[in-house]
């Protein structure tokens, strides 16, 4: 069998990439543990498994970025000769797009695509560049309003990540024929969402290859022929998408989610919310114990006016003992992670104050702090005292979360929290979330997953940024949201 590579070329049906007993050791942390696989073109390979379980590892040895401690890894290039390592892994046209985006914000769109684009040099490389970008950009979210001048730095967090996506995808000189997509939908909604699963498909079914890394199962089976599934740096389960169902693959990922309850239901609202205790100039309100959710389309208010309230309830001095509102940022390697610093310093950073004895730090009772807080929302790390970046980008965005909870103010604003965070820890949060509103504390949570907006109280759409409809109870639901999204309405009962 014959099929059309990603350049349009006619090859044999054979592996772009194969690894075979790859194994990558940190002292005594086996991150890889003799991961044998292929990739051959015309496949969409969903790799799964829960946060910390090797995917990020596994990728970087197949893009070349790490050199296996134990094993092989060998790539076919074009012409059907062989070759092993990063220069190799280029030349094979493998082209990588992870979770935590590594544009430079001082750059433009266009001066980001030289950085992996090499061959962008000389006289008019700009011009090259533009065209490139604006291509791909073109193919892969029609519509979209990012122009090759802009600087990154001024763009939405998903703007960002469409960025990335089609520099993964755009011309060059080595054509794309293995582009890894590390939770790629992450920070877009769900129409943007749509269009990048439409070009995978389009992709792949030209001869192209991705592997697609994601915790949202259901983008995984509309995409993958095949799924790997793993657990402690292992492939424990390997067999075509239709071979499973949503269930038996949480089933083979070695953890089983809650089951999905009415939250609602856990305590009456009526019992739970109080009185009201923020308002807005864009029209948000909430109230003691109520979570509220902000939804709609990427880019159109929404964390901006969460950003506004936050920074109008914060950095006073009288607020450093006791604040207003803690925040848990979307894009964690921005607004989030302190990456000089320890998982448990990043996880107290915000309750510090209330550790304080004798003007220093009780360093006994912040390490029992970092325990608690590790068991509850399920960090994987054996030594809370190593460094953030340590951490897979999940169980970074878990300490955020948790450093965010075990502050005490009394309300939370929470910018796209769970991106990243595997099926069984979001529903573990879900519970969190709601446990913590019985107690009073109020939740102002943007997300993109209508999933996590419909877990809310009460419903803010926003459109162009202006909110178009606040929905509650059972209005809150998918159709609703994307009715509102799109055309301005009045409110929902």
């Amino acid at each position: 069998m014959e099929l059309a590579t990603g350049a349009g070329a006619l090859k044999p049906d054979a592996p772009l990439v194969a690894l075979s007993d790859a194994r990558v050791h940190f002292g005594a942390v086996r991150a890889l543990d003799g991961v044998s696989l292929t990739i051959s073109p015309g496949e969409c390979v969903g790799l799964i498994g829960h946060n910390g379980a090797g995917k990020s590892t596994a990728v970087n040895v197949i893009n070349g970025g790490l050199t296996p401690t134990g094993g092989s890894v060998s790539y076919v290039m074009e012409d059907g000769s062989q070759g092993t390592g990063a220069v190799a892994a280029r030349a094979a046209g493998i082209r990588s797009v992870f979770q935590e985006l590594s544009l430079c914000p001082n750059l433009t769109v266009l001066e980001n695509l030289r950085i992996p684009h090499r061959d962008l040099t000389g006289f008019g490389w700009r011009k090259t560049a533009a065209q490139r970008i604006s291509k791909a950009l073109g193919e892969l979210f029609p519509g979209h309003r990012i122009e090759p001048g802009m600087a990154v730095g001024d763009l939405t967090l998903a703007e960002r990540q469409m960025v990335e996506i089609a520099a993964g995808f755009a011309e060059g000189a080595t054509p794309a024929r293995l582009v890894i997509l590390d939770e790629p939908t992450s920070s877009l909604d769900a129409s943007i969402a749509r269009q990048l699963l439409a070009h995978v498909r389009r992709f792949c079914s030209s001869g192209g290859a991705v592997i697609f890394i994601s915790h949202m199962l259901g983008e995984v089976f509309e995409v993958a022929t095949r799924i790997d599934v793993m657990k402690d740096g292992k492939i424990i389960d390997s067999r075509p998408a239709s071979g499973f169902t949503q269930q038996s693959l949480i089933d083979a990922m070695g953890h089983v989610a809650s089951e999905k309850t009415d939250v609602r239901a856990a305590v009456e609202a009526g019992d739970r919310i109080g009185e009201e205790v923020l308002s807005t100039p864009e029209g948000l309100s909430a109230r003691r114990g109520e979570i509220v959710g902000l939804a709609g389309l990427a880019g159109h208010g929404q964390a901006e006016a969460l950003a506004r309230f936050f920074m109008s309830r914060s950095g006073a001095l009288s607020k450093v003992r006791t604040p207003d509102v803690a925040f848990v940022a979307g894009d964690r390697g921005r607004d989030g992670v302190m990456p000089l610093w320890s998982i448990l310093r990043n996880l107290t950073l915000t309750h510090l104050p209330s550790l304080v004895r004798n003007g220093l730090i009780d360093r006994d009772a912040e390490a029992r702090l970092g325990a608690d807080w590790k068991a509850r929302i399920g960090i994987r790390t054996d030594n809370m005292n190593n460094p953030i970046l340590s951490l897979s980008g999940g169980n970074q965005q878990k300490a955020l979360f948790a450093r965010a909870l075990a502050s005490t103010a009394p309300i939370v604003v929470m910018d796209d929290p769970m991106r990243g965070v595997d099926v069984g820890t979001k529903q573990e949060a879900y519970e969190l979330v709601r446990r913590e509103a019985e107690s009073g504390r109020t939740f102002l949570w943007y997300s993109t997953e209508t999933e996590e907006v419909c877990q809310c109280d009460r419903v803010f759409v926003f459109r162009n940024g202006l909110i178009s409809a606040e929905l509650t109870g059972a209005a809150i639901n998918e159709e609703n949201i994307l009715a509102a999204s799109f055309e301005m309405q009045g409110a929902a009962e």
